[in-house]
């Protein structure tokens, strides 16, 4: 009998590079995807989410970004598609998109009406959860922060466990009480539901707590030093786990500094410091980040011996 599809460890959210004229650059969103596979401690990859400035793609390209990263990385590691949309109906047909690329599960963000009220109706996101589910895919909930209205509570969460099809939970609440009650709702159900966490900011906490692993778009830039976290902490080694935390924290400071619309540029461009991409492009709404930024992300880097 086959084993049913789990997922646990480092699986980065990618960003999506542009070229000069804002479309999809093939040849260096195929080396970037490359470093990402070939990196020690990641267990999958997120295509089409929020690092891949996903908001921006029409449903051609997300295909064509989905159908890239599916034939660059030929099976070396999961590839898991980002489902995200404002109506149920488009959800299930962006699913089928990505079941018949061949996607090994899907991200399923929140409809941003959920913000008006859906965490007194936790009846209107189970019933978005099970159409979507109807499709087929293992998929994985994308949990918000609370206090932004889409957050969904523990119970809701626990409920959601309950759909076979749900396997694991990302977890951006950013509060690390909510982190904790949804770890402890999630076990509580008994089902093997993962929960996957993309508390950035906090990254050693979550998984001290037991965190199952992380999906991040910082793991775009910073993968390798994420696999090593995980596993220092997963062994126990609390020192060799605060050391490399040491080493995160500069980036993660200037990444996620104000305004936090521009955390992604700024990843792009540390991408194009490190010389994995040839430039940072990036799509309106989104603007290029000023030069002193840029300087920040340099010295960021050397702080984190990324770059000298």
């Amino acid at each position: 009998m086959r084993e049913p599809l789990t997922f646990s460890g480092i699986m980065p959210a990618n960003i999506l590079p542009f070229a000069a004229d804002l479309s999809i650059d093939e040849p260096a969103y195929r080396r970037h995807l490359r470093w990402l596979a070939d990196t020690p401690g990641v267990t999958g990859i997120v295509a089409n989410g929020h690092a891949a400035e996903v908001a921006s793609l029409s449903r051609e390209e997300r295909k064509r970004a989905l159908a890239i990263a599916l034939d660059e990385i030929a099976g070396a590691c999961p590839i898991v598609a980002g489902v995200y949309t404002d109506g149920t109906a488009e959800a299930v047909e962006l699913a089928r998109d990505a079941k018949a690329a061949g996607a090994a599960g899907v991200l399923l963000f929140p409809p941003t009406l959920f913000m008006w009220g859906a965490q007194l109706k936790p009846d209107m996101v189970i019933r978005h959860y099970s159409d979507v589910a109807a499709v087929g895919l293992p998929i994985v909930a994308f949990e918000y922060p609370p206090v932004c209205g889409i957050g969904y509570a523990p119970e809701t969460l626990a409920r959601l466990a309950e759909i076979p099809e749900v396997i694991a939970i990302k977890d951006w609440s950013n509060d690390i009480v909510a982190f904790e009650a949804n770890l402890r709702a999630l076990r509580a159900t008994g089902r093997p539901v993962a929960l996957l966490s993309s508390f950035t900011m906090s990254l050693m906490a979550t998984f001290l707590l037991g965190a199952d692993g992380a999906i991040s778009g910082m793991g775009s830039v910073t993968a390798d030093l994420q696999a090593e976290l995980f596993a220092a902490c997963q062994k126990g080694d609390v020192e060799g786990a605060r050391r490399i935390n040491d080493r995160l924290e500069p980036l993660v400071r200037v990444f996620y500094a104000p305004p936090f619309v521009d955390m992604h540029n700024r990843m792009k461009e540390a991408l194009v410091l490190l010389g994995r991409i040839p430039a940072a492009h990036v799509r309106p709404p989104l603007t290029p980040i000023p030069a002193a930024e840029r300087e920040a992300i340099r010295q960021a880097l050397k702080a984190a011996g990324l770059s000298r």
